[in-house]
């Protein structure tokens, strides 16, 4: 018996060891999979960001398209209509202030999304220099926004709404007296 109970000690001693290296492997292993798929949610929210800009100016465009339709249809046919001018001027007006404020917000919803992708980047880099080693993927630079093509998106509505007042206050708005 007593050869028993010391086997069984001794049995139990190297469990233990084994348990706390077993359980620092299981810990380190669970921490990189939490981070592998962390790494995988981040690419994932910076691929909807990307997405997400050119549905922005797709609802811009078709938005813009028919207020900017209507307003010209209001234009041409405000007399057979029988409106007074004041009233067409008024709902061109009208219609070109609602394109802005379509504009606005959708510029405001493209800048966000680009602060937000410069967030996960940044989160994807610290995730990649933790995980494979530092510098492995490079920070996003904000000076390198010339590149991106949110800028080109958010200057070409600024464009499309700047240029419909000029034209609408050159043409429009004064054939319609």
């Amino acid at each position: 018996m007593g050869e028993t109970e010391q086997a069984r000690a001794d049995t139990d001693t190297t469990d233990t060891s084994e348990t706390a290296d077993t359980g620092t492997t299981d810990t380190a292993a669970l921490r990189n999979d939490l981070a592998l798929e962390r790494y995988r949610y981040v690419l994932q929210q910076i691929q909807t960001v990307n997405e997400n800009a050119h549905r922005f100016l797709a609802i811009y465009q078709t938005l813009a398209t028919t207020l900017v339709a209507t307003a010209l249809a209001l234009f041409v046919g405000y007399r057979k209509w029988e409106l007074e001018a004041d009233t067409a001027r008024g709902g061109v007006i009208g219609l070109l202030t609602l394109t802005t404020v379509v504009a606005v917000f959708t510029g405001i919803l493209i800048v966000v999304g680009a602060l937000a992708w410069l967030d996960y980047r940044h989160e994807e880099c610290d995730i990649t220099d933790e995980l494979v080693g530092p510098g492995f993927r490079k920070r996003p630079r904000p000076g390198n926004f010339l590149r991106w093509y949110e800028t080109y998106v958010v200057l070409f509505i600024l464009v499309s709404v700047i240029t419909m007042w000029v034209l609408a206050g050159l043409f429009l708005l004064p054939a319609m007296r």
